[in-house]
């Protein structure tokens, strides 16, 4: 069956614009550009996103899967859990086209504030809550130390990550090997009560996260 009109509009403006936003940047793109990329009038693309700073939030949630149920690892190791949320990457398959996005989403953002907050609490946000929630149940079963700021905590789990992302790819650079590995050894070496309990598996449903 074919798709709607509509349903096939949306995708190939926004399949026009993570192109075009990947290879040109953000602010080098303009609606007509991706109106003309597309195929899909302005008009239309307007009944859809208000704005491009909409759009670029679509993308932006597209190209990190948001449109995903992501997983929540929850196995008892918690080592083995901080690994496996850190190497987690949503959306295989898009990977190339978000690796070249983020540096120009950056970019963007730093210059629109309000993009920006948007962007941290779409995109971003998700995967603090999951980092906030294994730590907190780290302390919980007593394999963290009490007290820990989480805000501390991730800042020291994602920032490699972020860096890894921004710089890694530049120049032909080749980032940390095991990068995720090292982090959360380091960050169990500072935090670590070295009590381990039984694994239970590698992940379970998002719904135990919501319930933590």
């Amino acid at each position: 069956m074919a798709r709607p009109r509509s349903v096939q509009a949306h995708a190939k403006v926004l399949n026009a614009a993570v192109e075009l936003f990947s290879e040109r940047g953000i602010d080098a793109t303009s609606m007509d550009a991706i109106a003309e990329t597309s195929g899909v009038s302005k008009a239309t693309i307007y009944k859809h996103w208000p704005d491009k700073d909409s759009l670029v939030l679509e993308v932006m949630g597209y190209l990190h899967g948001l449109d995903e149920e992501p997983p929540v690892f929850d196995s008892g190791d918690l080592r083995a859990d901080l690994i496996s949320q850190l190497q987690y990457q949503p959306a295989a398959d898009r990977k190339a086209l978000r690796e070249k996005m983020v540096p120009h989403m950056i970019a963007y953002a730093s210059r629109n504030q309000v993009l920006g907050g948007a962007w941290r609490a779409r995109v971003i946000e998700p995967a603090r809550r999951a980092l906030t929630n294994i730590i907190r149940r780290g302390q919980k079963r007593g394999m963290l130390r009490r007290g820990i700021d989480p805000e501390v905590g991730i800042a020291l789990l994602l920032g490699p990550m972020m860096y890894r992302h921004i710089f890694g790819h530049k120049a032909g650079r080749k980032g940390p090997k095991n990068l995720e590995i090292q982090v959360a050894d380091a960050f169990l070496a500072a935090f670590g009560t070295g009590k381990r309990l039984p694994t239970r598996g590698a992940a379970t449903t998002s719904k135990a996260q919501k319930q933590d």
